[in-house]
């Protein structure tokens, strides 16, 4: 089914001015990280012998689309508004040669549905180089989520130098570490001010932690 995307009234938003603020004016974007207790997942993964990565993600994409200001987008039109559904968009690295390509997979509420779709996804397109799409026709509702597994990062920030009218948030986590019996991971997302404050942005993590404690 085709997500749908609702354009938004701004004369009855309530987040109106500060949308024209930090989208016009300010022009603010932030990053956030935080370390997210991922010891009673690491505990399903190892009782089901699945793999860390959809499960990772799947936590993630459910918290994304739990909060519209994270589903945030202009249509064709120019128009502001919002996804009802975003699906991930991800990228996979070869070993062989040190790149990497972006693959997008459905997205679906149900964990074990999500799961087989991302891991036959993974299969299908995981051995395409030479491409940074290795999948066709990305939607537009997408959300970009990405891993650093190699290292162990306290913070993470990027920008581009040039003017964008991407809303959606840049999402991506590092090498699990255990600690004093706690597995944590590191998460950081990159927030257009525009469509999220602080409060939206801690909503965010708070909802991946509580969904990777009752996945």
């Amino acid at each position: 089914m085709d997500a749908v995307f609702h354009v938004i009234d701004k004369t009855t938003w309530e987040r109106a001015i500060y949308f024209d603020y930090y989208y016009h004016q300010i022009k603010c974007k932030y990053n956030l990280t935080v370390n997210i207790d991922i010891t009673r997942l690491m505990r399903r993964k190892k009782e089901r012998n699945l793999k860390f990565f959809p499960m990772m993600l799947y936590a993630i994409m459910k918290a994304v689309n739990q909060n519209k200001e994270f589903r945030m987008s202009f249509n064709e039109q120019g128009e502001l508004g919002y996804w009802d559904e975003v699906v991930p968009s991800y990228t996979l690295f070869h070993e062989e040669n040190k790149t990497f390509t972006d693959v997008w997979s459905p997205y679906h509420a149900d964990f074990d549905t999500f799961y087989e779709t991302v891991v036959q996804d993974m299969k299908t397109y995981g051995s395409i180089t030479g491409v940074i799409k290795a999948r066709p026709d990305q939607p537009k509702n997408f959300c970009p989520i990405s891993s650093l597994p190699w290292l162990n990062f306290t913070s993470f920030a990027q920008d581009t130098y040039t003017e964008s009218s991407l809303l959606f948030p840049l999402i991506k986590f590092g090498k699990y570490v255990e600690n004093d019996g706690k597995v944590l991971i590191p998460v950081a997302v990159f927030v257009s001010h525009a469509v999220a404050d602080g409060y939206h942005t801690c909503k965010l993590f708070n909802d991946i932690q509580e969904i990777v404690d009752t996945m």
